[in-house]
């Protein structure tokens, strides 16, 4: 087996990222691979992990998670998953579990109560990013004690973790009701509207579309800001959900933004589609702050419980670091510490902030720089650009300011740059204080970031350009085309420059290496262009914009052979020239003449040419033994052309003085009751020996009229020997008998030549459509009036769109019926059918067209007809809606019963009904009945549902009955992990009891789970193991009468590795393998064995046997010099195993002739403790200004380096900034302030050892300007 070839390419879609996790908590990582079946094996430190109670693996389809549960420090590794020859590697970091905080502030009205595990540790992506910005991913819903990760709810606080929102505050209820009075002209029934929230608030937007109208699902993106889409984004703080309302056919998407934060804020969009339809809408989302009531305490606003490292991630907790005391909170309630730092100096915002317990500086000094932001107003702008606008492509828009001067000049900028004034793209006005900016027909160039500038000040907004969907204006047309010819299917959209997506059959087509497809642009036309049309190359094509899409269909027809002219019977005398000539429509196309069946070799007096279409074989001299029967046969045909060479021997013995006139039929093969046949249009030659002396006067006669040259088409020629009549152009009055009439002293002779000119036939009439299909439809007409002199061969059918002009033939052999069923249609389009009629001679002018008619199928038969309830004289159908509407409305149902014994279908109601349930009373009892419906739209009914059995009216009990499907009469195969779900239908009346056991004892809910209704039981098993392998009894009973049923069901699992694998023999290039099955057969029987093999030195596996039966085998075809080790894999019907089993001992293969042993040599160890060889000094720095730490260390391995502050790990915190290049390591940190004084260490520490430096930081505050100036004096 050749050597595989390596992937470049990731296994993964999606990897796993290192994550962060609490003691106690669960941690959940996902992997997604490129094809569902591949084998994913998870690792710790190297070595695999098994799905156990603390770490749980799950596999479906493609998707693949690792579930850590009740996290230990012990967890802390680094992982890996494997695919393929894929390997991701991550880390788990565990955070020791946060004390609990001394004392709990009472919860105000307007405040929530929120675990520390619950506080979010990341902030999703709040305002719309630009084209250097992503967006952060939202995290996903903190899970409760009880639920792992992947069932973590994403709603509300459970009932342990209450929320208690603000009385002023809307519920999410009365934020989400829709506006009854907008005009809904789109797909929405109810669009989102704009709403508000509080911090850490729930709110939901929700959007409903009407699917009734639709062909397709719709389909819904949500959008933040620009084009930022938030389908990626769902987690903790954002789900998205959607419901269908099968009864109303009602799609409902919901978007739920959960804790809501600050940044939350600003606008959104939702848009849906459908085929060639959709819609979109824009909404606010407002989030107010959370007020400071009464008993608020300030300090639980700045703890942050992320590590992070990030500002924004959640709240910071310094309380760790500082000593168990008592807090003092308080006892007046109406102390605004807010206010009290406002109206404070700089210097007592410390002393405040430990008066109060706020231990986040930095966080109280944000919001204080804020909130001072917040009350200063513009002093150039009264009222500013909103946030954002959004335009349509083509549209324009105008931007709008109002300055507090009226007088002054401002300036408009576009990323930036000043925007001149030229020509009409961009008008400016000033009216009063209001400043315009208008951009007229706005292109996708024009979204941008637009600035208006009033001396220092500016307001800035973003103009989103949003481009409308491409839309077909013109649509694709069928095409028929000869075999080789060129092919261009051409379509036409609404802009230019779009793209578009050509396929055939459902296939993309791209350009491949044979340049089979061209795809051509030209504005606003699309072209697909196939060079060299084959018969593969027939289908239907279909081009697709993001706004439709347009289909048709090319057929590719055989090239048929046209004989233009044929070669004709000859009549010539000795030493003449005889030369047979066709021509045929193909000039590439060559033949070969033959002569009474023999091949015609050209010599000095036979002459065989072939010029363009003509074929030519010319007799020079002929002689009597070149009469003959000679043939033409086309090359690759099955067809021959014929023609006949008669030699004239004119024997005169004694030539009398005068001698009468004689006409001579007799040699050119015909008697005076032949006819010549002539086709319409070509020229009739009649050609008469005659022979006389002296030279007789010929006359042509039809009937008692004397034919002379007067309408130009007659020639009448005498030449020795022969009279020539010639008519140019045979028309249907030339046909008729002609008499030929010679005389001269000695006599007269004459004879009748009878002349038939057959033309094409006239054209079919009458040409109507009968019925429709889904795809096809029936037409019929009536024969033409005048089959030409021919009879009719058969009919050649063409149909069109009603909005094109191109015909398409549908049969290219001529049907010898007047009624055809055309197929391969598109239901709903409208088409037309035109007949040709054609006869031995060619074919007809075309019919007139039919009348418009559309393909429409009826639908499919209505779903799950049965009886829902019966008495004495009444009886309760129901069903459901057919599958398959159409392109045709459905206009109701038809319900109809037949006696037993009769073949009469009465009306159960009269006319149709809307309804999927009707009751059909005044039933006589006793009567056996048979109950059918049927669906009708504008095609007619459909086919009919019919019960399953005939039902008698009278209400008695009905003996219970299991109908067991199928496939479950035998053992049910499952894998380990997949679902089990079980529907078993059974009937009875009254409802019977049902009862499930499974070898014999009774089924534990716990072990699987039981749905029973009065027509079925399910059983189902969310994941499957091999415990659940067994017989599974069913029991339906009512009063004393029963039915049972047996189910066997076996989980199969992969097999375990095969044992014992051992080298027996190794012989010249061969090595014998022996080894036993594995304990483990995964509950199926073993199939076979994969054994492989590898080099010592590359150890890269290559497969020698595969689905081998036997338990030994002998590997062949080694290399003489190498070692080899082997190793099995056990396979079953599910697969390999996941393990293999190798070979403890190798094989060598010997080399023939002298062996080197080399030498051993003991490696030298070069490791060496770390050890730091510049120490950190003491430094004395101001506060605000950026300082630095450094040292230098060395080690090998090179070791790993930590700093601390006051003993305590400062890896993760944003401030400080850690560099190591050649062993100089640095700390900087930046703007420090009075805390950020104390003892910092460094921590060297690799495998040999470890060590450490300190030294002492002191942070003196500024010096005041004022303070310096009154030194100064």
């Amino acid at each position: 087996m050749p050597e595989p070839a390596k992937k470049a390419v990731s296994a993964f879609t999606k990897k796993p990222k290192t994550q962060e996790a609490e003691e106690g908590s669960s941690v959940v990582f996902e992997a997604q691979t490129e094809k569902p079946d591949a084998k994913v094996k998870w690792q710790c430190n190297a070595k695999d992990i098994t799905s156990s109670d603390k770490c749980v693996i799950t596999a479906d389809g493609n998707k693949h998670s690792l579930t850590i549960k009740d996290i230990t420090k012990e967890d802390a590794n680094a992982y890996a998953v494997i695919a393929g020859g894929s390997k991701v590697k991550f880390e788990l970091k565990v955070i020791p579990k946060p004390d609990a905080p001394v004392e709990t502030p009472a919860d105000g009205p307007g405040e929530s109560s929120v675990q520390p595990e619950q506080a979010p540790s990341e902030a999703p992506a709040a305002a719309a990013p630009t084209e250097d910005q992503t967006p952060s991913e939202p995290p996903a819903a903190a899970p409760t004690e009880d639920q792992t990760p992947s069932e973590a709810p994403a709603t509300a606080p459970t009932e342990d973790q209450p929320t208690a929102p603000a009385p002023d505050a809307p519920s999410a209820e009365e934020a989400q009701l829709p506006d009854t009075r907008q005009d809904l002209t789109g797909l929405f029934t109810e669009k989102p509207q704009s709403g508000e929230v509080t911090v850490g608030e729930n709110i939901t937007f929700v959007a409903k579309v009407n699917a009734e109208s639709l062909l397709k699902k719709p389909t819904i993106k949500w959008f933040k800001g620009k084009w930022m889409d938030l389908a990626s984004k769902s987690g903790k703080h954002l789900q998205l959900k959607e419901t269908y309302d099968r009864n109303s056919k009602v799609y409902t998407f919901e978007m739920q933004i959960i804790a809501a934060k600050a940044n939350f804020a600003g606008g959104y969009r939702c848009e849906v589609s459908s085929r060639d339809k959709f819609d979109s809408c824009n909404f606010d989302l407002t989030v107010h702050e959370a007020c400071a009531t009464e008993g608020f305490d300030i300090r639980a606003a700045f703890r942050r419980t992320s590590t992070d490292g990030k500002e924004d991630s959640g709240e910071l907790d310094f309380s760790t670091l500082l000593k168990k005391r008592a807090v003092q909170v308080s006892a007046e309630p109406d102390v605004d510490v807010w206010d009290i730092l406002s109206k404070a100096p700089s210097s007592e915002f410390e002393k405040i902030a430990f008066q109060y317990g706020i231990t986040d500086l930095r966080g109280m000094l944000k919001r204080l720089k804020k909130m001072k932001k917040e009350e200063k107003k513009s002093e150039a702008f009264h009222k500013k650009l909103d946030p954002a606008y959004q335009v349509a492509k083509g549209h324009k828009i105008k931007l709008a300011v109002e300055v507090a001067d009226p007088d002054v000049e401002v300036k408009w900028l576009k990323n930036g740059q000043a925007i001149q004034p030229t020509g009409s793209k961009y008008i400016f006005e000033s009216v009063g204080n209001m400043r315009y900016l208008t951009i007229n027909h706005c292109s996708l160039a024009d979204d941008a970031a637009y600035s208006c500038v009033v001396g220092e000040e500016k307001c800035t907004t973003e103009l989103f350009v949003k481009e409308p969907p491409v839309l077909i204006v013109k649509n694709l047309e069928d095409q028929m085309v000869m075999k080789g010819e060129r092919v261009e299917l051409e379509c036409e959209v609404s802009e230019e420059g779009a793209n578009v997506k050509w396929e055939k059959d459902g296939v993309e087509l791209t350009r491949d290496e044979s340049f089979k497809y061209r795809f051509k642009k030209d504005g606003c036309k699309h072209i697909l262009i196939i060079n060299e049309a084959t018969k593969e190359d027939c289908g239907h094509y279909k081009v697709k914009t993001n706004g439709g899409e347009s289909m048709a269909e090319l057929l590719v027809q055989e090239k048929e052979l046209e004989v233009y002219q044929s070669i004709a019977d000859l009549t010539v005398k000795a030493k003449d020239q005889a030369v047979f000539k066709c021509e045929v429509s193909d000039e590439n196309v060559r033949g070969t003449w033959y002569k009474n069946g023999v091949v015609v070799q050209p010599d000095a007096r036979i002459n065989i040419t072939h010029i363009g279409r003509i074929h030519k074989l010319t007799i020079d001299e002929v002689k009597p033994e070149d009469e003959g029967d000679y043939t033409f046969v086309p090359d690759g045909h099955a067809f021959n052309l014929s023609a006949k060479l008669n030699f004239l021997e004119v024997k005169i013995d004694y030539v009398p003085r005068q001698d009468p006139p004689k006409i001579h039929l007799d040699c050119m093969g015909r008697t005076s009751e032949s006819t010549i046949v002539v086709v319409a249009g070509n020229k009739l030659r009649l050609d008469v020996p005659i022979t006389g002396d002296p030279a007789p006067t010929v006359v042509w006669t039809k009937g008692e009229k004397v034919v002379t040259e007067g309408d130009g088409r007659v020639h009448v020629e005498t030449t020795k020997g022969h009279c020539i009549f010639t008519i140019e152009g045979a028309e249907r009055q030339d046909e008729g008998t002609y008499s030929v009439i010679v005389r001269n002293p000695a006599g007269e002779d004459t004879a009748d030549i009878t002349v038939k000119v057959v033309d094409v036939p006239d054209p079919p009439q009458a040409v109507r459509i009968l019925s429709v299909g889904e795809d096809s439809c029936v037409v019929q007409w009536d024969p033409p009036s005048f089959d030409g002199g021919q009879p009719i061969i058969g009919y050649v059918l063409e149909r069109k769109k009603t909005k094109s002009y191109r015909w398409m033939r549908l049969n290219f052999d001529p049907y010898p019926e007047t009624t055809y069923e055309a197929k391969r249609m598109i239901e709903g389009v409208a088409y037309e059918m035109r007949v040709y009629a054609v006869n031995g001679i060619g074919m007809s002018r075309h019919s007139l067209a039919s009348h418009p008619f559309v393909p429409v199928a009826p639908t499919s038969e209505p779903i799950g007809l049965c009886v829902e309830d019966i008495s004495d004289t009444s009886i309760s159908l129901k069903w459901r809606r057919p599958e398959r509407i159409g392109s045709s409305e459905l206009e109701g149902y038809g319900i109809e019963y037949c006696k037993e014994g009769t073949d009469e279908w009465i009306p159960a109601i009269e006319g149709l009904t809307d309804r999927t349930a009707v009751t059909v009373r005044g039933l006589t009892t006793g009567d056996k009945l048979q109950f059918r419906v049927r669906a009708f739209n504008m095609a007619g009914p459909s086919a009919p549902a019919t019960l399953a059995q005939p039902v008698t009216i009278r209400e008695i009990m009905q003996r219970p009955k299991i109908w067991l499907p199928r496939n479950l009469r035998q053992t049910l195969i499952k894998k380990v992990g997949d679902t089990v779900n079980l529907v078993i239908p059974f009937q009875g009346k009254p409802r019977p009891k049902v009862t499930w056991s499974k070898d014999g004892e009774p089924l534990s809910p716990t072990f699987a789970s039981v749905r029973n209704s009065e027509v079925d039981t399910i059983l189902f098993i969310r994941k499957t193991d091999r415990k659940h392998s067994g017989k599974y009894d069913l029991q339906v009973v009512i009063e004393n009468v029963e039915d049972t049923a047996s189910i066997t069901l076996q989980i199969v699992d992969l097999p375990g590795p095969p044992e014992g694998l051992k080298i027996a023999d190794v012989w010249g290039f061969n090595v014998a393998l022996e080894w036993k099955p594995p304990k483990d057969n995964g509950n199926c029987e073993i199939s076979g064995y994969c054994i492989q093999k590898a080099d010592k030195k590359t150890m890269e596996w290559f497969t020698v046997l595969d689905q081998y039966r036997r338990t030994n085998c002998v590997v062949s075809d080694l290399i003489m010099g190498n070692e080899y080790i082997f190793r099995a894999y056990a396979i079953n019907l599910v697969g390999l195993s996941p393990d293999p089993c190798n070979t403890k001992d190798s094989a060598y293969i010997q080399k023939t002739g002298i062996s080197y042993k080399p030498p051993t040599h003991k490696e030298h160890d070069f490791s060496e403790a770390p050890k730091f060889t510049h120490p950190l000094v003491n430094r004395s720095i101001i506060a605000g200004y950026n300082a630095t730490l450094t040292c230098s260390v060395r080690g090998i391995p090179k070791p790993k380096v930590t700093w601390y502050k006051n003993k305590m790990d400062i890896s993760n915190e944003a401030k400080y900034r850690m560099l190591s290049k050649q062993g100089i390591l640095t700390l900087e940190i930046r703007k420090p302030c009075l805390f950020d004084g104390g003892v910092y260490m460094c921590k060297a520490v690799n495998a040999s050892g470890e060590d450490i430096v300190e030294c002492k930081l002191e942070v003196r505050p500024q010096i005041a300007k004022e303070e310096k100036k009154d030194d100064k004096k």
